[in-house]
């Protein structure tokens, strides 16, 4: 998303683009942490999975009367947090009802995922063409004009994609859920008839805590290792998906408190932000080489084609120093070597973990 700072003249580094990110809206009061009830755990996360479901519900109807670029990142981000709570709450295998409210999130953030990409990319040229001196401020612009067409296009698909979903219903029968009034119509299904009716106790509960955790750890360092050794595009992304995962995950558990998950936190929150950072360059290019690709703009703006496609070569620099920052950060860095400390930590006795917070 912040692909747009990739694109940098050759006076202006591209490597440099992570300190141009769309500034932040001002920060309003701290978000309120849930306050674990000692013995009732699991009514804890259902807390925590209510608290997401309304910031969720909140934020799209924002997104639905409006187009700010702010809310669309924010609803998208609460989607993720919500979905990660949901599968702690209900694992695998799923009831048919809980697979299609979880649908609901992806289509939710899947739709507005392109809007958002625009927006990133928008505000990193029109930061760069706010300067009084810049090169190629020509071929700037024309990627300006082209961005802006492509996110009112993708900002009427996502509308109509969203416009499809009952959101009320998704609400009201989610909610059902963590209330437990869905328990009754469940007893085919054991995994929602125990968490939803208090039949699992602190026991389960860590149980349950340690499994997420160890699936979720084990597929993120799975998939770092894999993009060492393997730089495709789809590879390294499938490594930021894994770090959002996790971290979300261990946002749950640092709610309870566990001591070392705000460190475990602030490294993932920084490898999640580079990772960003690659992907924004990463999209950069392919709206730069679609935008010269369409023959009728070859034909005529040639100069500016050809101007954009060493903008396109720029990027690519930018983004290989940035995968090996990346590599840098995963190899054996003492931050990630922390980090996997403290999982290891937490695994090897959920509870006793729980119990120093």
């Amino acid at each position: 998303m912040d692909e747009e700072k990739t694109t940098v003249s050759a006076a202006a580094p591209l490597v440099d683009a992570p300190r141009r990110r769309p500034a932040p809206r001002k920060p309003g009061p701290p978000e309120k942490l849930v306050t674990p009830t000692p013995g009732d755990e699991w009514g804890t996360v259902r807390a925590i999975a209510q608290k997401q479901l309304d910031r969720f519900m909140s934020l799209e109807s924002k997104v639905l009367r409006n187009s700010d670029p702010e809310d669309i990142h924010d609803v998208r981000v609460a989607s993720r947090r919500l979905q990660q709570v949901v599968d702690l709450l209900y694992p695998q295998p799923r009831s048919r009802e809980i697979r299609k409210l979880r649908r609901v999130m992806k289509i939710s953030r899947r739709a507005l995922s392109d809007v958002r990409n625009g927006d990133v990319l928008l505000h990193q040229v029109r930061s760069r063409l706010a300067r009084k001196r810049i090169s190629r401020r020509e071929n700037w612009e024309a990627v300006e004009a082209y961005l802006q067409q492509r996110r009112s296009e993708n900002f009427e698909k996502a509308l109509r994609k969203l416009g499809k979903v009952n959101m009320a219903a998704f609400y009201v029968h989610l909610r059902k859920y963590l209330n437990g009034d869905a328990a009754a119509s469940n007893h085919h299904h054991p995994s929602l008839l125990t968490v939803a009716s208090n039949d699992l106790g602190p026991k389960q509960f860590y149980e349950r805590i340690g499994q997420s955790l160890e699936q979720v750890g084990q597929a993120f360092q799975m998939q770092i290792v894999q993009s060492h050794h393997d730089r495709r595009a789809a590879v390294i992304h499938g490594a930021r998906i894994a770090t959002k995962r996790l971290r979300y995950l261990i946002e749950v558990i640092h709610e309870f408190g566990v001591p070392g998950s705000d460190e475990a936190l602030g490294w993932l929150r920084n490898l999640q932000q580079h990772l960003g950072d690659w992907h924004d360059l990463e999209v950069l290019e392919e709206m730069m080489i679609e935008m010269v690709a369409r023959p009728e703009f070859l034909r005529d703006h040639l100069d500016t084609a050809m101007g954009v496609e060493k903008l396109v070569l720029q990027n690519r620099k930018s983004k290989l120093g940035l995968e090996e920052k990346y590599v840098e950060m995963t190899k054996d860095s003492p931050e990630f070597r922390r980090m996997k400390n403290w999982v290891a930590y937490v695994l090897s006795s959920p509870s006793v973990a729980f119990a120093t917070a």
